[in-house]
């Protein structure tokens, strides 16, 4: 169960749609225009992130100041934007959440969260200075090691797996990469 709302109105020329399948041999129904044709597919939007790190293993945590879940505590992350990589829109919210100077790293973790059609996203990423300069979104911005993390008080849960596989690699030396379904 999704909990996005249905396309209502075609986006070419704003009649009602109706939801059946289309007439060219899709197995799905979508939100076809009964008066243009237009069939409007609905897509998982992205969300991507890092996990900001320093050498010693300490991770960098934004404590929100949107919502949802204003006052818990995120990686720096948020919707992919058109025209940008992934890498390039984990670096970016990252530097408008935390004002972190970072070196990009891989990808670390692919988590999939059907109930809300969201894929995130988040790379590893190196910390070049333990000083931040937070942005509108984000009341504080601050390093934790493993034991002071605000479990919690974390944010989603796609942070909560996320954080635990980047401390769970580090006790094991463990660099790949992991994949995880939400439902």
């Amino acid at each position: 169960m999704t909990y996005r709302s249905p396309i209502k109105h075609c986006r070419a020329c704003g009649t009602a749609v109706v939801y059946r399948l289309p007439d060219d041999g899709d197995t799905k129904q979508r939100a076809v225009c009964p008066a243009c044709n237009t069939v409007h597919y609905e897509n998982p939007l992205n969300v991507v992130g890092t996990v900001p790190a320093l050498p010693d293993g300490r991770i960098l945590l934004c404590k929100r100041n949107i919502e949802p879940r204003w006052g818990k505590w995120t990686l720096p992350a948020g919707f992919m934007e058109l025209d940008e990589t992934t890498a390039q829109g984990a670096a970016r919210e990252t530097d408008e959440e935390a004002g972190a100077q970072i070196e990009m790293g891989p990808l670390f973790s692919l988590l999939n969260v059907r109930r809300v059609g969201q894929v995130h996203l988040f790379y590893r990423a190196t910390l070049l200075s333990d000083q931040f300069n937070p942005g509108y979104e984000t009341i504080e911005a601050r390093l934790f090691a493993e034991d002071e993390v605000p479990w919690d008080e974390l944010a989603f849960r796609t942070v909560k797996e996320t954080l635990e596989c980047y401390f769970a690699d580090r006790k094991t030396g463990a660099t790949g990469m992991h994949f995880i379904d939400i439902e």
